[in-house]
């Protein structure tokens, strides 16, 4: 149940604190109080998509927060599937910055908006228009069975075991995937050796191919240069016959 919603910088409230008794809580008021604020605060910490039009003050961040008593095993299952820590009190935390930016939080661990949307179903029942569209979720269906079934222990311990199955596959993916990495490593590393046999080095060869390599590479240069001396020679062979 929720216990107490503090809100900071939204809508036409600079900030309240509301606290709520574990019995039935009426929020009265005329047309215009502020009624439906209230409820659009809760709607923010239990996933709607913020706006940015809602902050009281433009140049400050709004912080709406609501504080949860909740029995263990009713999160459990939520906390153990996202790795969250587990405390006493629930506390959900929603900011908007001055810049429109959102950011969620549960017991201050960072959560995105989609976490923050399945937990809010086992904290919250929201009753509003078009209510009637959630008979079509499946996940829907599987709460009102278990409402209806009544096996609290069986419903845990089911939990417990789908939980232990979604590591498990997870873990098998991981496996899977390093033995896919390995198996295109040895085929490449299989490519290379393949290439190495067919070409037969023999002994020095690679040594051998360097050396007539760099000589090849300097051919040029020795052409022109005994070029040049055939040529200077001619040259001093034709005065010597002038003599």
């Amino acid at each position: 149940m929720l216990h107490r919603l503090i809100i900071q910088n939204y809508a036409i409230i600079e900030h309240t604190e509301i606290d709520f008794s574990g019995r039935l809580n009426v929020i009265t008021g005329e047309t215009g109080a502020g009624k439906s604020i209230l409820l659009g605060a809760l709607s923010m910490i239990l996933g709607e998509r913020a706006d940015p039009g809602v902050l009281f003050k433009k140049d400050s961040k709004c912080v709406i927060e609501g504080i949860f008593k909740v029995k263990k095993q009713q999160v459990q299952h939520f906390f153990d599937q996202y790795e969250l820590d587990m405390e006493d009190q629930l506390i959900i935390r929603r900011e908007i910055s001055a810049a429109g930016k959102s950011r969620a939080f549960v017991n201050d661990t960072p959560v995105n908006l989609g976490q923050l949307n399945e937990l809010s179903r086992l904290l919250v029942d929201l009753h509003q228009q078009f209510d009637t569209l959630d008979l079509g979720r499946s996940d829907f269906q599987r709460e009102v069975v278990d409402a209806l079934a009544a096996q609290p222990e069986a419903l845990q311990q089911y939990a417990q075991l789908f939980a232990r199955y979604v590591a498990i596959q997870k873990e098998l993916k991981e496996l899977a995937d390093q033995r896919d990495n390995s198996n295109k490593e040895y085929d490449y590393n299989k490519f290379l050796l393949d290439e190495l046999e067919e070409a037969a080095f023999s002994e020095n060869e690679l040594e051998s191919v360097d050396t007539e390599l760099k000589g090849l590479s300097h051919a040029e240069e020795i052409k022109n240069s005994l070029s040049g001396c055939t040529i200077n020679l001619r040259k001093m062979s034709n005065r010597c016959c002038r003599c």
